[in-house]
């Protein structure tokens, strides 16, 4: 999830035209870009089109307009994309360029600890204890936070084959985004694992999102907080999260 994050800052910093919110209105359309393959925040199955999608959609119908998706592998092609908004980026302050209008946090986020069936959780990443066997991912913040602890990396490409190692229990925990790990246990509900929120205790590893302006002028904004908002108190984005397995943790 740290490189995912990453990799959107540089997504959002492309050079882009205003769009303003009469535009949008005119046409009838806004626009997200979105990863086909990436349950369960996106996806191109329409049975299971992923949070992010039914967040973007629920968003769109509070503004009255169609929804576009613009379907983009890997995330990285967005800045090659003519689209308005991308969800879950991170609002945090110095990460996003000053060209990029964030709307109010809709979500908390962030890196949390799986633990194999059986295995003692920990509240925090520092509790660690030596020699446990952990998944991370390669090269990333949480690899590093793991590594003072003591206990034993495990390097990993993806964060569903960590979670498999966890749940086979060829590994003690992992180091995994909530939301995978709720997807998991709701897809795989005869092996779940144990969820820590440990990323409470690491404010590198904490952090909440939004959704991110590509092009907006100040009515857009203003237009789009009050979708979130209402989308967060009639319990729609709750809701949503909800389907998939994740723990809504309003911000």
């Amino acid at each position: 999830m740290i490189i995912l994050a990453l990799v959107a800052v540089s997504v959002l910093a492309a050079p882009v035209h205003s769009r303003p919110y009469e535009e949008i209105r005119a046409r009838g359309e806004i626009s997200v870009c979105a990863n086909p393959n990436a349950l369960p925040y996106s996806s191109n199955r329409p049975e299971t089109p992923g949070f992010q999608i039914e967040i973007a959609r629920a968003l769109a119908e509070r503004l009255g307009v169609r929804l576009q998706i613009e379907w983009i592998v890997p995330r990285m092609r967005a800045a090659l994309v003519d689209c308005d908004i991308l969800m879950d980026t991170i609002a945090r302050p110095g990460i996003q360029p000053p060209s990029i209008r964030l709307s109010a946090p809709y979500q908390t986020g962030g890196v949390a600890l799986a633990f194999a069936p059986g295995q003692p959780t920990v509240e925090a990443y520092r509790d660690l204890k030596s020699g446990t066997r952990v998944g991370v991912m390669t090269n990333s913040v949480a690899s590093m936070i793991v590594s003072k602890s003591g206990a034993r990396m495990v390097p990993f490409g993806f964060e569903d084959e960590m979670l498999e190692a966890v749940a086979k229990g060829e590994v003690d925990a992992a180091a995994v985004s909530p939301a995978s790990i709720g997807y998991y246990n709701l897809t795989n509900p005869a092996r779940t694992v144990a969820l820590v929120h440990a990323e409470d205790s690491e404010p590198e590893l904490k952090w909440v999102v939004a959704v991110g302006l590509r092009r907006a002028d100040a009515p857009l904004v203003d237009a789009v907080n009050a979708a979130v908002a209402a989308l967060v108190a009639d319990g729609t984005i709750a809701g949503i999260y909800a389907r998939y397995g994740v723990d809504y943790r309003r911000p």
